[in-house]
Formats: C-alpha cells, sequence, structure tokens
C-alpha cells in the first residue's frame, strides 16, 4: 500500500492538538453519541436485527472510521441507506450471510482505496444518486407501515418486496390500533418542533424521552397496554458479544458477491458523500481513498462483533460540526459514548415504544428522499429524467442491486449517445480557407486547393467504438475512389482499441483498391496509442505528417510520383 493512498486524519489532526480542541471535541462527540442512540436502534430493528447490533455497530465502525478515516469530521455507523439491503439478506440468507457479505464488502473498499478508485465514485451519475436514495427512502417508510399503523399480522411473515409488504398490510387493515397510530404522530410532532424550541437538542432524542415516559405511564396508572415497545419483542443485551468469525466457503462468495458490491457501492458512495459535503463547512479536504480504507477495515470488523454494515452518516456528522467537532477524537468520543450507554443503560431501551421508533424513521425517510431534487431533476433533459425514474422504481420494486446496475447501464448508454453526436466526419475536395484552420502555415489568405484525386476527411471529435463504423458510411455515400485519402486527426482528443481496428481496416482496404492513405494533426496521446497498437506498421513514415501543409504535399507528391503504386499489406 503505498503512503500516498492512506493518510488518516488523526495523525495529522493530534499534531497541533490543544486543550481547547479536546473540550470542544468532547462535548461535540457526546452530543452525537445521544443522537447517534436511538438512529442506532431504529435502523438496527428496521434491517431485521436486534437493537443492540446496531450500537454495536456504531460503536466500533465509529471508532475505526474516526481513528483510520480520511476525514476530520466523518461520523461512521448504520445508516438507513442500508436498511433494505440488511433486511432482504437477513430474511433470505439469515445473520450468519449478512455477516459474510459486510465482511467481502470491507475487503472490495479497501481495495477500490488501494486502486486509488475513491474520485471515480464522485463520476457516478447525479440521477442515479437521487433515484435510489429517494427509492430507499420509500422503501424504509413503507417498512414502518405496520408499527406506525399498530396492525396485528397475526404471525403472518412480512415479505421483503415492496409490494408484496402492501398487500399484507391490506389485508389487515381492520386491525389498525388507534393507540400506536397516536404515538407515532406525537413522535413526529415533537421531532419537527424540537429545533424551533430547544437548538441543542436533537429532536429524535426528546421524542424517545417523552414518548416512552407518556407510554409508561399509559401503561402502568392508566391500563393502556396495547402499545408495543422493544421489550416486548426483543431480549436485549448490554454487553459486547464475543468474536466470531464467520465461515466462508466457495458457494456462500459465489450467492453473496453482487450483494457484497452493492453494500460497498452503496457505503462508498455515501461516506465519501458526507466527507464531501463536510469539507465544504470546515474548509477542509478529505483523503477519499483512505476514507474507502478505513470504511473497509470498518465492514471487516463490525460482523465478527455482530454488527451490520457501516457507513459516513451525514446527518451525524453535521451534527458534529454543528456542535462543534474540529477534529476525529470527537468521533471517537461519540463511540465511548454509545459503549457506555450500551453497558450501562441499555436495559431501559426495552421501555421504547416501536411507534416511537416508526415515527423516527419516517421523518429520517423524509428527510432522505430529497424530494426537491428529485422534482427539479424531473425538469432535466429525457435521459436524466428516464435514469432518475428507471433507478427510483427499480429500487422500490425490485432491490438496489438491480437500480444501480440498471441506472448505471441507462446512463452509460446515454453518455455515449451523446458523445456521438458531438463527433462529425466531413469531407473537403476542392479546397481549404486559412480562416477557419488553426493548423494551416499560411501568410496569405488565400485558400488551399485539394489536389484532384485527393479528398481531406475531417474528424471532429474521440474515434472510439460509438463512432468506428462512421468512416465507412461516409465513404460509401460518396462512392469515390481518390488517389489518396487524407485522414485530418488534429481534434480527436481519444482513439480507444475499436477505433484503431477501424482505422486499421479502412488502411487495409483503401491499399487494396490502390488509394494511399496520409495522416495529418495527430496529437501525442493519439500518436501513442497508435504506435502501441503497431498500426504505424502500415503507413510509411512519411505518410504521417503534421499539419495539413505536409498532408496536402505529400498527396501531391504522390500523385507526380512516377513509380506510384499501392503498399501491398497482408491480410
Amino acid at each position: 500500500m503505498q503512503t500516498s493512498n492512506f493518510r488518516p486524519k488523526f495523525f495529522t489532526s493530534i499534531r497541533h492538538y490543544n486543550k481547547s480542541l479536546f473540550v470542544s471535541d468532547l462535548m461535540a462527540g457526546a452530543i452525537v453519541g445521544i443522537v447517534a442512540l436511538p438512529l442506532a436502534i431504529a435502523f438496527a430493528i428496521a434491517s431485521g436485527v436486534s437493537p443492540e447490533k446496531g450500537i454495536i455497530t456504531a460503536v466500533i465502525a465509529g471508532f475505526i472510521i474516526s481513528f483510520l478515516g480520511g476525514s476530520k469530521v466523518q461520523i461512521g455507523g448504520p445508516t438507513g441507506a442500508f436498511i433494505v439491503i440488511v433486511y432482504g439478506i437477513v430474511q433470505e440468507y439469515g445473520f450468519h450471510g449478512l455477516a459474510i457479505a459486510t465482511f467481502m464488502a470491507g475487503v472490495l473498499l479497501i481495495l477500490m482505496g488501494v486502486f486509488r478508485l475513491g474520485t471515480v465514485i464522485k463520476f457516478i451519475p447525479y440521477p442515479i444518486i437521487v433515484g435510489f436514495t429517494a427509492g430507499i427512502a420509500m422503501t424504509i417508510f413503507t417498512t414502518q407501515m405496520a408499527d406506525v399503523l399498530g396492525l396485528d399480522l397475526a404471525s403472518e411473515e412480512v415479505p421483503g418486496d415492496f409490494i408484496g409488504k402492501w398487500m399484507v398490510y391490506i389485508r389487515h387493515m381492520d386491525s389498525i390500533n388507534g393507540w400506536n397510530v397516536l404515538t407515532s404522530l406525537l413522535s413526529i410532532g415533537i421531532i419537527l418542533l424540537t429545533p424551533r424550541l430547544l437548538r441543542k437538542i436533537p429532536g429524535s432524542l426528546m421524542a424517545i424521552l417523552i414518548v416512552t415516559l407518556v407510554v409508561w405511564v399509559l401503561g402502568n396508572y392508566c391500563g393502556i397496554t396495547g402499545i408495543d415497545t422493544i421489550g416486548t419483542r426483543f431480549t436485549l443485551v448490554s454487553s459486547l458479544p464475543e468474536v466470531v468469525i464467520p465461515s466462508i466457503d466457495w458457494k456462500a462468495i459465489q450467492e453473496l458477491f453482487p450483494i457484497a458490491v452493492t453494500i460497498a457501492i452503496l457505503g462508498a458512495i455515501e461516506s465519501l458523500l458526507s466527507a464531501q459535503v463536510a469539507d465544504g463547512l470546515i474548509g477542509d479536504r478529505h483523503h477519499s481513498n483512505t476514507e474507502l480504507i478505513a470504511l473497509g477495515v470498518a465492514n471487516m470488523c463490525t460482523p465478527l462483533f455482530g454488527g451490520i454494515p457501516a457507513t459516513g452518516a451525514i446527518a451525524r456528522t453535521m451534527t458534529n460540526i454543528n456542535n462543534g467537532g474540529h477534529t476525529p477524537v470527537a468521533g471517537i468520543v461519540h463511540s465511548v459514548v454509545l459503549l457506555l450507554i450500551l453497558l450501562l443503560l441499555m436495559p431501559l431501551a426495552q421501555y421504547i415504544p416501536m411507534a416511537c421508533l416508526a415515527g423516527v424513521l419516517v421523518v429520517v425517510s423524509y428527510n432522505m428522499s430529497g424530494w426537491r431534487s428529485f422534482r427539479e431533476l424531473l425538469k432535466g433533459s429525457k435521459s436524466d429524467v428516464a435514469v432518475l425514474l428507471i433507478t427510483f422504481f427499480l429500487t422500490v420494486i425490485f432491490d438496489l442491486t438491480i437500480a444501480i446496475e440498471m441506472g448505471l447501464l441507462i446512463a452509460c448508454v446515454s453518455f455515449i449517445g451523446r458523445v456521438m453526436k458531438t463527433t462529425e466526419i466531413s469531407v473537403i475536395k476542392d479546397e481549404i480557407k486559412p480562416c477557419e484552420e488553426t493548423d494551416l502555415y499560411m501568410d496569405s489568405e488565400e485558400t488551399i486547393a485539394v489536389p484532384d484525386g485527393v479528398e481531406v476527411y475531417e474528424i471532429n471529435g474521440p474515434y472510439f467504438f460509438g463512432i468506428a463504423t462512421q468512416f465507412e458510411e461516409v465513404m460509401a455515400e460518396l462512392g469515390d475512389k481518390p488517389l489518396v485519402r487524407i485522414i485530418r486527426m488534429r481534434r480527436v482528443p481519444f482513439i480507444d482499441s475499436t477505433g484503431v481496428n477501424n482505422l486499421s481496416s479502412l488502411c487495409r482496404m483503401s491499399h487494396k483498391e490502390g488509394i494511399r492513405i496520409v495522416l495529418s494533426g495527430v496529437n501525442e496521446n493519439v500518436h501513442a496509442t497508435l504506435h502501441n497498437s503497431g498500426f504505424y506498421s502500415l503507413l510509411n513514415e512519411e505518410n504521417i505528417c503534421p499539419h495539413i501543409n505536409a498532408a496536402l504535399k505529400r498527396a501531391q507528391n504522390i500523385i507526380n510520383s512516377e513509380h506510384y503504386c499501392p503498399v501491398k499489406v497482408d491480410k
């Protein structure tokens, strides 16, 4: 691993660390830890695992991402984006399968960082990010409807897919529990009102404290016992579990590898986006490859302790910044606070109502949906709208893996189509005007005549597989057989292997027909590609000209030559 790939911000930040920074980081870390508590519990339950697994993930991943990460203020832990994936894996493969997929995703993330793919992740099209984020938000909202409405599902297993869930909900709509609905609405109301009244205290924490107390009073003094709590569904464990290394075989790798790729890509996107947003607020620059390596280590370690996938959390990172966090020490403090809560206060979590956590996640899904960005993108180009909607609906109806794959495929095809439109091939038979040229060396402004028997083909744009056959189409339309074809490539920024192969075939075909090929204005990048591919073995060195003047002169010499004959090239 090269040193430039791995530069944790922790070690550079503590070089000039002082008491003032520590006090600031301590306060910020403590507040973020308290904010992370209800979210970690809610994300774990919604993902189909026990509550303490969310806290364990926040403790371990939060510490590693802060200690080894490439951002000063990034806070790591479980996030809402993983709920859909984790729930599906647990339903199909069990927690053992989740542990293997998470571990494999960690390995992939480390490799992404080692091979410097941190910047590549940033180039994923914006409509794809908005589409699958909105799709995840819709899915999270759907998963919470049973608890929001207090539905009695009569032990019927809820399927993992969107449509299946709603079919089950609709069948049991006659069992709506009004107390659960009121509990959820009260939680949502408190979350929305708290920032207006108490800016320093997170709304989700206030909602859990107040609603839990209200439900406890109703249950113990008013005889209202129909509101489910965490304790009625889960047996809480207030200790760190023993390290368990998951057994990985080749069959499990084959089955879970696509899921691991999705976890890795999603984690990388969310973590780097969070770090990028944080950079804009603190005036710093994160190390993306270091962040990926730290994220990979975190996801390799959390499953060993029974944790779930983790990534950089945008909301908690913003909370850290807003409360004075300056260095990775704040993230480490946040992990310590959560660890103390897990060891000392976890039994109290059994009184938290499930409807309250559902209300918290409803607000999370709303904030995550990015509906304003979604609405604005719907006003954009047809290709962007298509990518957005397809990614969104595939995420909701099927799963995130298919959505990302199809979204990227459609975005790539659309991009290739746009690039193809920018590449033009024109033919000049008569004269070249100096006022319109940039590589023509003349003092006068007179036009240069193209000699009889010479055709000049101008390629304007990249010469890649998308337009490789366009040359043949242009020549077929002309139907002429000149003595010399000048291929002018001054405006070709790059050429790929398909373009090289097409150009080679053109040269062979032209030589067979007795037509000499002359290249003009090849830039250094294209020249290197052609040279490395062995293309120049098809042409004499004098047929490779630096500019159009030399190319026209060479063409005239070929025509005037009494001994001119086509160059024979082996098929």
